[in-house]
């Protein structure tokens, strides 16, 4: 049985052979507002991933791979697999015979966009569809949880000392973390300074303690950024590390 969205998880955006315009526009504009949005370029292997999602959303590019009668099949495929997902179709092509084709299918509930030099409107289109079909569910931000294996650190400069730790999860308004040393910081606690890394990437923000809660012998620290925290930090490498991220572990599930 696939994995059913949850209220606060929302769907995933799957985007099948896009486009370098799609993916510079539609799909930037879809990650900064916070959807879980992915490129696929496996169309035979995305079919095992549809099935353990399958409440995801899937835009194929038509023009990409197999003439339109064999994407025909596999769109036939991928819905006796998942029957639930949601698919749209991408095509510089504007025939109606070819419309006519792929939108006599119910699965195709998410239009027959046919692709023009400006893909604002395409854009704002699917930003609407996506809302009303509440993709988010009631989740309003992506967040990621490092790898073991991937370095997420901490460092604040506190009362002369350091404190040192790890990033449990983070996302573009505040992150969880647990610290070496096991301090004791007030609720509503302003710290200043604080240093992220996140792989090769060096953060300098600051933020307020949100709250804590132990879990089984760590004391997690949630935190929000203030709203001093400059937008280019906090829209552009932030969600930068979290788009990629994430992208790396579906690549390797579909792989």
């Amino acid at each position: 049985m696939g994995e059913e969205k949850t209220e606060y998880s929302g769907s995933k955006i799957f985007f099948l052979y896009p486009s370098a315009s799609v993916q510079n526009l539609i799909i930037t504009e879809l990650a900064k507002n916070e959807y879980e949005v992915y490129i696929a370029k496996d169309h035979g292997r995305l079919t095992y991933v549809l099935s353990k999602y399958s409440d995801s959303v899937i835009f194929i590019n038509i023009d990409d791979k197999m003439p339109a009668e064999e994407w025909e099949k596999w769109i036939d495929d991928a819905v006796q697999t998942a029957p639930t997902i949601r698919i749209g179709i991408f095509t510089a092509n504007n025939d109606d015979a070819l419309r006519e084709k792929f939108t006599k299918n119910n699965q195709i509930k998410c239009g027959f966009l046919v692709l023009k030099y400006d893909l604002s409107k395409t854009t704002e289109v699917i930003m609407e569809m996506m809302n009303v079909m509440n993709v988010k569910g009631r989740r309003k931000f992506l967040r990621i949880t490092p790898d073991r294996d991937t370095i997420a650190s901490i460092n604040i400069p506190l009362g002369g000392e350091f404190l040192n730790g790890v990033i449990k999860d983070i996302s573009v308004v505040g992150f969880s973390c647990v610290f070496n040393n096991n301090p004791v910081l007030k609720k509503s606690t302003l710290l200043k300074d604080i240093q992220i890394k996140l792989q090769s990437m060096l953060l300098n923000v600051e933020a307020v303690v949100f709250g804590s809660r132990d879990h089984e012998d760590e004391k997690i620290y949630v935190m929000l950024f203030t709203h001093r925290i400059d937008m280019e930090t906090r829209s552009s490498k932030i969600r930068s590390y979290i788009q990629k991220n994430l992208q790396l572990r579906m690549d390797a599930e579909i792989n």
